[in-house]
């Protein structure tokens, strides 16, 4: 099990981007949550399989049909102990 933080830039704001990333990740069996943040990105906290959050990250290039991604930045962090992936409230 690891954990990573993603950082999705672009137009993901608005566009149901973290909604399309909760279903992703829990389709995927991964935990955590996803968030909006005060300068437009989505931040979003993944722990789970690595493959599964490689998957995730590859996926978040793209997004639901609506956004326009600029640019996706993955850090790891620790494990939050998670159950499940949920919507956090803006920063």
């Amino acid at each position: 099990m690891i954990a990573r933080r993603i950082t999705v830039r672009g137009r993901v704001q608005g566009v149901g981007f973290r909604a399309w990333t909760i279903a992703t990740a829990r389709a995927a069996g991964l935990s955590g949550w996803a968030r909006n943040c005060p300068d437009g990105t989505v931040e979003i906290h993944a722990e789970g399989d690595p493959a599964a959050i490689e998957a995730l990250i590859r996926d978040c290039h793209e997004g639901p049909p609506s956004a326009r991604v600029s640019g996706v930045e993955v850090a790891e962090a620790a494990a939050e102990g998670a159950e499940g992936f949920a919507q956090r409230a803006t920063v």
